[in-house]
């Protein structure tokens, strides 16, 4: 069984002049692998994925595997709201030499529990032995996935890990009622790392770790640990940044923080747009407090 636990990151994709920067994007690597992040996650929600073609996809899951040289493991994004069109970003995933992909459930079209159980199912079976995280996050699909319905997943023993992301602790509890330590559990959420572990959770995948690596991966080790003090402490140090990298859509914050650290520039793809001035004044306050830039 994949063993997946830790601070993992949902890698931002730098652009410039409208193409991948890969030179950038080899430095963010870097930057994560050094500091303690455990698994790389690229083109996830966090990567602008919908944005990007086929082709710069597998790019972008080719650089982030060249530049990692096999010292993180690699989860390559790979969901889509058709089950065929996943399997066969999970192929791509695959025969680039992941490690395993997370997989969003279908979003839009608003499947039944029934139906997610069966989007995975048919995944799976597409790719007998290839770990997946199921990523369940309601407030972008329309859909969420309830804690029987995890547990009906443990029939797939592909899905090794579900990235679960409403933020309420109560559903973590909830699910770890339902299926224990057989699915390792990763928070989606930021704002809830510590009572998420100390919930029954394994790590989280996260956006501010983007920015700050090496404090979330502290955090993460301390409430494994059982510090509660200790992860509470850093929980509470980083709750200012959180909050300003999601007051406004992601990954529009952690790209504008990513700039004023000097890793990137802040393009997006339309249909985002750059940070507003005032938040990024606030923004470069917050990471100035953490010591992440002068």
């Amino acid at each position: 069984m994949t063993t997946l636990s830790g601070s993992m990151t949902a890698l931002a994709t730098p652009f410039k002049d409208g193409r991948f920067d890969e030179a950038a994007y080899e430095k963010l690597v870097e930057y994560q692998v050094t500091n303690g992040t455990s698994v790389l996650v690229p083109i996830g929600t966090t990567g602008e994925a919908v944005t990007l073609s086929a082709a710069e996809r597998r790019r972008v899951i080719e650089v982030c595997l060249s530049a990692n040289r096999g010292r993180a493991k690699v989860f390559a994004g790979a969901g889509s709201n058709s089950t065929a069109e996943t399997i066969e970003g999970v192929k791509l995933a695959r025969e680039l030499g992941a490690d395993g992909a997370l997989v969003v459930t279908p979003y839009y079209n608003k499947p039944t529990q029934q139906g997610l159980v069966e989007h995975y199912r048919l995944v799976s079976q597409a790719h007998p032995g290839f770990p997946v995280i199921a990523y369940n996050v309601p407030g972008r699909t329309g859909v969420d996935m309830l804690p029987d319905t995890v547990k009906r997943l443990l029939d797939v023993k592909e899905v090794v890990a579900l990235k679960e992301a409403t933020g309420n602790v109560l559903r973590t509890l909830d699910v770890y009622e339902q299926v224990g330590d057989r699915i390792t559990l990763l928070s989606g959420d930021d704002f809830v790392v510590a009572p998420f572990i100390f919930s029954g959770g394994r790590g989280v995948i996260s956006v501010s770790s983007n920015v700050a690596p090496k404090l979330m991966a502290e955090l993460c080790s301390k409430a494994l640990a059982g510090d509660v003090a200790g992860a509470r402490a850093l929980q509470l140090k980083l709750q200012p940044l959180h909050r300003l990298l999601f007051i406004e859509s992601n990954p529009i914050p952690v790209k504008a923080a990513l700039h004023l650290m000097g890793f990137f520039g802040p393009e997006l793809r339309p249909p985002l747009t750059e940070m507003t001035e005032g938040n990024a004044a606030k923004l470069k306050e917050a990471l100035r407090h953490l010591g992440l830039v002068s």
